[in-house]
């Protein structure tokens, strides 16, 4: 969050920064900015702040983002298209590899400038291209064979977008991205929502809304 921040301060021309002001912008409090950032060896300098390039600089590194990392697509459906043509991916130093799918009639085709693969050829590529993260787009019930496939290949960390948990073996990184469970979680807070002006009519005042 600090670096989407800082991202966007430098491209308005911005050059100091104080620690209240990137707390308001990432709306926490001062002092856990302060302890964030003191991991990074950097204290700012009183009065004055942070100098926002330099800051930028050495959460980059921390985040190992001060080289490009190229990553494969495994499923080239709708959402991995969709995924390969993000701009974001390339601007943040993650290059795509290579897409890879198992059916006949998207292999051969272009997505977001990269030729799809039979899946047959990702240990080639991963291995040739020097790749270690993976992105898994499939269907659910084709997510753990693509898994087992990235872990053979030689990827040690896997971005799973497949709406299924999978398993692999320790060593290997998994961040699963739940787009339906976020949902689920903003419709609870609807519902909580709700509620509460129904009880706040029913009790003619006003209600406290409940999160949790």
């Amino acid at each position: 969050m600090y670096l989407q921040i800082l991202n966007g301060l430098i491209a308005d021309g911005t050059e100091q920064l104080s620690s209240d002001q990137l707390a308001a912008l990432a709306g926490v409090n001062a002092a856990k900015v302060r302890k964030d950032l003191s991991y990074l060896g950097s204290y700012g300098t009183r009065g004055v702040g942070y100098d926002v390039n330099f800051l930028t600089y050495q959460i980059q590194r921390e985040l190992g983002l001060n080289h490009d990392w190229p990553i494969v697509i495994v499923g080239a459906g709708n959402l991995g298209q969709a995924l390969a043509n993000y701009g974001g991916f390339t601007e943040r130093g993650f290059s795509i590899a290579g897409v890879f799918d198992t059916d006949s009639s998207k292999v051969g085709g272009v997505v977001g400038g990269a030729r799809v693969r039979h899946l047959d050829d990702l240990s080639q590529v991963v291995q040739s291209k020097n790749v270690s993260i993976g992105v898994l787009a499939t269907p659910g019930e084709a997510a753990q064979e693509a898994a087992n496939r990235l872990v053979r290949a030689g990827v040690g960390s896997i971005l799973n977008f497949a709406p299924v948990v999978i398993s692999v073996p320790r060593g290997v990184s998994v961040r699963r991205v739940d787009l339906a469970g976020e949902l689920q979680i903003l419709s609870y807070y609807e519902q909580r929502r709700a509620a509460n002006a129904v009880a706040r009519e029913a009790a003619g005042g006003p209600a406290r809304v409940v999160s949790a």
